[in-house]
């Protein structure tokens, strides 16, 4: 018997690879404003209604014998008025979370006394290299990452731990528990990784499955640690203090180290902020790539090309040159309105019409029928409606 092809491992990094990226950084500091318990249940809630959409979108994938992305499926699903709306948001959430992370490496290499513009530009063309080398090429590199980010993440939990405040972890302030939503919604955003994984593993719908439950999963269990750490840590008021920092768009390990002011603390927190925001930023240049060699029909064997780096690359970079304090604004903006709508409500949509407008039969079915597709169009609703209150405030 043949070896399936693709490896489920590095899908399962590359999952959590996509997730546990910049908003890893904002979010203690976001979910920490409403305390611990609040926060968790806003965890697992957006983590459950991301993994849902995820499966919806493993589902329709499963309908194209060919290698397609959400350009593809939203024409054939939806329509002219589908296409055009996976590109329109497709196109602003990826472009709003790459000036988010070309931002956030490029404030990092400052701490290092290198000009922001000069490490947002070696970030974004190291990346850019590496996505032309291709999928193999990412995942190595990513698993390389991983481990370091892993490695980090560790150091700031153990060392962190002695410094945790009980008394800190039993604030609760349920009033500012749904503003994180918007910000899970990208902590949780693999979605776009789907096309990329179900080419990986030649059309395996219940492989990928399989990756992104275990992937999004991981994801889960760290940023949980994660918020209890920086919550017994970091107090709600003062200088350092978690208003202050949300105010302010400060990283929580910026926060930790600073309110800490310890060299080993700062050289972990730099550390994890490093490669959280690198393997994050490498997967999803891969997938936007992929996304516009789909939408463009670019028919080569390789749909990585200098040119469709160039494209993914070269508008958030300038952007982020332009305005390098929009990190947290980017965030909130992709996870409130783009990701909600293009890896919520789309899939959802297409799903429908695909199941009971189209008939279209598959081997790979998410259970749950239309009562689970209601749930979610509904979950989705309060999202757009809490980041729209947002704005207006």
């Amino acid at each position: 018997m043949k070896d399936k092809p693709g490896s489920i491992v590095g899908g399962v990094l590359l999952v959590a690879g996509s997730c546990i990226g910049a908003g890893m950084l904002a979010l203690p500091i976001v979910t920490g404003l409403s305390g611990l318990t609040p926060s968790l249940f806003i965890f697992l809630l957006a983590w459950a209604f991301m993994t849902a959409t995820g499966y919806l979108l493993v589902e329709v994938n499963s309908w194209f014998p060919q290698r397609v992305n959400i350009i593809t499926m939203a024409e054939k699903t939806l329509g002219p008025i589908g296409k055009a709306l996976g590109w329109i948001l497709y196109l602003f959430l990826f472009y709003s979370l790459l000036v988010a992370y070309i931002a956030g490496s490029g404030s990092l290499a400052a701490t290092y006394s290198i000009p922001s513009w000069a490490g947002s530009i070696f970030f974004a063309g190291l990346f850019g290299a590496v996505a032309y080398q291709g999928t193999h090429t990412v995942d190595k590199w990513n698993r390389v990452l991983m481990v370091g980010k892993i490695v980090t993440y560790m150091g700031m939990v153990f060392l962190g731990l002695r410094y945790v405040e009980p008394h800190l972890l039993t604030r609760v302030s349920p009033s500012y528990a749904l503003i994180s939503l918007p910000i899970l919604i990208v902590s949780f955003g693999y979605h776009n990784m789907i096309p990329t994984l179900m080419a990986y593993m030649k059309g395996d719908a219940h492989r990928v499955r399989m990756t992104i439950w275990t992937g999004s999963l991981f994801a889960l269990i760290v940023y949980l640690i994660w918020n209890i750490i920086v919550l017994g840590i970091v107090p709600p008021e003062g200088t350092w203090g978690l208003f202050e920092s949300w105010k302010a768009g400060r990283q929580a390990s910026d926060a930790v180290a600073g309110l800490l002011g310890i060299s080993w603390m700062s050289t972990f927190a730099e550390g994890l902020a490093f490669f959280a925001l690198l393997t994050s930023f490498m997967a999803q240049t891969l997938a936007l790539i992929h996304f516009l060699a789909d939408g463009l029909k670019i028919k080569s064997e390789k749909h990585e090309t200098v040119s469709l780096c160039f494209l993914a690359l070269a508008p958030p970079l300038i952007l982020a040159l332009i305005y390098p304090q929009l990190f947290l604004a980017a965030l909130g903006f992709a996870g409130g309105f783009c990701a909600v709508i293009l890896f919520g409500i789309l899939p959802i949509c297409m799903t429908w019409i695909g199941r009971y407008r189209q008939g279209v039969v598959s081997t790979y079915v998410v259970k749950g029928g239309k009562p689970l597709l209601i749930g979610l169009f509904l979950f989705a609703l309060v999202i757009l409606s809490i980041q729209l209150v947002a704005m207006i405030k």
